[in-house]
């Protein structure tokens, strides 16, 4: 029984150091072929462009949404204790780098992965069970160029610009509650942004959420490539893709935090 336990752990422990090899691989390709990107047929341009509407701008209610609520929750948890001790000045502050460093890309990047990561991997999953890809192969077209290149390129460029708005719209949920719920003075709010926040914090942010997007598409990209055969293997990749892109998300913001913000 000991012996069959451990064949069992060791099996889990190999096909895991295999998909991380598989997902390296991929993504040292379409690093590969980017350049290659503008020679598709269709437009590459084209292609990215789509891309960018599908995944990143109709995303932006939902995230705005989130981000809204995230900002007002974050100032009702702590404007009654920085008031208790006389320190509401920097109550706008401490939202800003807040939603600037932490909540504004974490979330956004959790939300893109519901939503986009799942959408990536059934479309290509789709494809992959009905022998879409096989088809390209045949047509001489590279399916990593044309379809993992332009969503790489899509959620990289689009997750940072969402957060933009997402920290503009989690500080002015802030604003919103600190200055009507709480009677806190609206310049007094805005004046402790300007004092605490750098350009840093939000900088950073924004590397963290080109990271989160390169992760979200690669990690849809290849279980939507590597889907089984049948409707169900598509439903199980499909929540496979999220879960481990959630999970990367949280590894790599801790490691990022490290080196940006230590």
């Amino acid at each position: 029984m000991l012996l069959a336990l451990l064949e069992e752990i060791g099996a889990a422990l190999i096909e895991r150091a295999e998909n991380c090899g598989r997902v390296t691989v991929l993504f040292l390709e379409t690093i590969a072929h980017l350049k290659g990107v503008v020679r598709l047929r269709g437009g590459g341009f084209t292609l990215v462009m789509r891309q960018m509407a599908h995944l990143g701008v109709d995303s932006l209610p939902i995230v705005l949404l989130i981000n809204l609520f995230t900002g007002m929750v974050m100032t009702v948890q702590t404007a009654h204790e920085f008031i208790k001790y006389g320190t509401q000045f920097s109550i706008g502050g401490v939202i800003a780098i807040a939603m600037g460093r932490e909540l504004g890309p974490v979330l956004t990047g959790v939300v893109m992965a519901g939503r986009v990561g799942a959408a990536i991997t059934a479309e290509i999953g789709s494809m992959k069970v009905t022998e879409q890809i096989d088809a390209l192969r045949v047509m001489a077209t590279n399916p990593i160029q044309y379809l993992v290149v332009p969503r790489f390129i899509a959620c990289v460029i689009m997750l940072p610009l969402l957060v933009v708005f997402a920290d503009l719209i989690g500080t002015v949920g802030g604003y919103m509650v600190a200055v009507y719920y709480y009677h806190i003075n609206g310049a007094s709010f805005l004046n402790s942004i300007k004092s605490f926040a750098i350009a840093g914090d939000v900088t950073g942010g924004l590397l963290k959420a080109a990271v989160f997007g390169g992760i979200i598409a690669i990690i849809g990209c290849h279980k939507g490539l590597t889907t089984r055969e049948g409707a169900e293997g598509v439903g199980q990749a499909t929540t496979s893709s999220v879960v481990c892109s959630i999970i990367l998300i949280f590894v790599f913001n801790y490691f990022l935090s490290l080196l940006l913000y230590r």
